[in-house]
C-alpha cells in the first residue's frame, strides 16, 4: 500500500518503541513507510499504548498553563500532578534553557 502522507513509499509491517514523555511504553506493531518512515498504527494498538501510558501513570500529564508575571519576571506554574510525578519540590535547583520555540527545564 502506497503511503498516504507522501505518496512515495509503501507501508511495510513494523515494531517500534513508543515512547511518551520521555516514559518507554513498549514495542508495539504497526506500519512504517519506506520513504518518509511515517508509522501507522490501528484502533487497537492506540488503545493498548493509551493503557500502557495509564498504567505507568503518565497518561493525562501535558496541560496548557498561563504564563504569569511575578516581579519584573515572567513564571510559569507546574501543576501538582507532574510536579509530583517528577518529584519536584519548592526550593529544588533548575536550569532553564531555549530550544527553537521551546522553554526546556532539566533538574
Amino acid at each position: 500500500m502506497k503511503c498516504p502522507v507522501c505518496d512515495k513509499g509503501t507501508l511495510k509491517p513494523a515494531r517500534e518503541h513508543q515512547v511518551y514523555f520521555g516514559v518507554d511504553l513498549g514495542l508495539f506493531s504497526g506500519e512504517k513507510c519506506t520513504h518518509c518512515g511515517e508509522l501507522f498504527l490501528g484502533e487497537s494498538v492506540v488503545s493498548a499504548i493509551e493503557a500502557a501510558a495509564k498504567a505507568k501513570g503518565i497518561w493525562g500529564l501535558g496541560r496548557k498553563t498561563k504564563i504569569t508575571r511575578t516581579g519584573n519576571s515572567l513564571a510559569v506554574r507546574i501543576p501538582k500532578e507532574l510536579a509530583e510525578h517528577l518529584k519536584i519540590k519548592e526550593g529544588r535547583d533548575a536550569y532553564i534553557h531555549p530550544d527553537v520555540k521551546k522553554l526546556v527545564i532539566e533538574f
